[in-house]
């Protein structure tokens, strides 16, 4: 007489898997020990200094400050989203500052109804982009196919497309810009009701991306995401872009240079986070041998990544132009290099490669362009600004060491 084994029971379906509201908690709490901390160092450090200069001025938190706000952060935020990925490789570009000037002065010299071109509005603004991929194409080539460091690459770039911007403005001295099209990327804002239509399409993306993460989790067997947790989020997102809307129109508008950092973020980071190339960047930027020998093409991410970078420098200093409405010898100088690498990694950008997120620049310009709008509220010094900006960034960099360091004791 045989017995019978007991039956196995089983295992329940991947697709009745769902994630708790206890689990996300206990997740995020688990991460923070870890070592990862995500941007809430600097929501921390935004609310302190709303609250600071708040108290200094209660002008700070008033919905035309805001709107300054916005568009003064708008080219360092787009120049910082290419940088991101540079550094997400481990690398770094030192060139941008030039760069974003190439753009500048691309478009300044196009648009001149008197001169040789004659180009203007988007084509104008289409052809710096190209200029500024192209310009990455060449030094990421020394960087991915000779092994030139990218350290020394990028800082002959800067002083060699210095040297251009120079060339090119020439006796001149100033070129001023008269195309309404190229000066509205910096100075046009939305009416009321272009501003609430905004906001809807960008809650409705929101909820889309929720959507499509839904779809691919049931598509692939994997834990699904708790329905609560989903609508919270989508809620939040809708009341958070209400409120946003709401005060920018009260200042005057959505600013178009606002709008353009929030397209550009949402498809960056489609790109970094929903695409074989974005997850072949962490790869790369995590362990470069171990890509290679993935079969990972190693020196095409790294060439397409520096076009990126130079890209998005060139768009920055358009953005630039317009909010001046003009070029001069200084375009792509002063302290633009500085503040948009400094936001990437104020907002969480590794330094040593393989961990950040495109809204960390986004983040980071942020908390930069506040402190040096509040100094200049208050009436500090502007050597207060290069001070505070110095300590945060040192800050940051100090954290990230020690977090890194945290995440490979617990075998992250």
């Amino acid at each position: 007489m045989t017995t019978a084994e007991p039956e196995t029971p089983a295992a329940p379906a991947a697709s009745d898997q769902r994630e708790t509201i206890r689990g996300v908690v206990s997740g995020y709490v688990e991460r923070l020990r870890g070592g990862e901390v995500g941007i809430l160092p600097v929501v921390i450090g935004l609310v302190l200094i709303t609250a600071y200069f708040y108290s200094k001025n209660s002008n700070f938190v008033k919905p035309v400050n805001i709107d300054n706000i916005v568009v003064q952060m708008a080219g360092v935020s787009i120049i910082a989203m290419g940088v991101v990925f540079v550094l997400l490789l481990g690398e770094i570009d030192l060139s941008i500052g030039y760069v974003s000037g190439i753009g500048g002065v691309t478009v300044a010299i196009l648009q001149q109804p008197d001169g040789s071109y004659q180009i203007g509005g988007v084509i104008a603004i289409l052809i710096a982009v190209a200029v500024g991929a192209a310009i990455g194409a060449f030094q990421g080539s020394f960087v991915a196919l000779i092994g030139v460091p990218s350290f020394v690459v990028t800082l002959a770039g800067l002083l060699a497309w210095q040297g251009v911007v120079l060339k090119a403005i020439g006796d001149q001295g100033v070129i001023t810009i008269q195309d309404n099209w190229i000066n509205d990327v910096a100075n046009y804002s939305f009416p009321d009701n272009w501003g609430w239509a905004l906001a809807v399409i960008a809650a409705l993306g929101y909820a889309a991306t929720f959507l499509l993460d839904v779809i691919g989790r049931r598509r692939a067997g994997i834990q699904r995401r708790h329905p609560a947790l989903i609508v919270g989020k989508i809620v939040a997102f809708a009341v958070l872009s209400y409120l946003v809307v709401r005060v920018l129109n009260k200042g005057g508008g959505v600013p178009l240079a606002g709008a353009l950092v929030v397209a550009l973020l949402i498809f960056w980071t489609y790109i970094s986070r929903r695409t074989t190339f974005g997850r072949h960047v962490y790869a790369v930027g995590g362990n470069a041998e171990a890509a290679r020998r993935a079969g990972i093409n190693v020196p095409r991410i790294r060439i397409i990544v520096f076009m990126i970078s130079s890209a998005m420098a060139a768009l920055g200093g358009v953005v630039f132009a317009a909010y001046l409405t003009s070029v001069d010898l200084n375009a792509g100088g002063g302290t633009i290099l500085l503040d948009a690498i400094a936001a990437a990694v104020i907002g969480g950008t590794s330094l040593f490669g393989g961990r950040g997120n495109v809204r960390d620049a986004v983040v980071g310009a942020l908390l930069i362009s506040a402190i040096a709008n509040g100094i200049d509220l208050v009436g500090y010094s502007p050597s207060t600004r290069f001070i505070v900006t110095g300590i945060i960034l040192l800050a940051a960099v100090t954290l990230d060491t020690v977090l890194r360091r945290r995440q490979a004791a617990v075998g992250r």
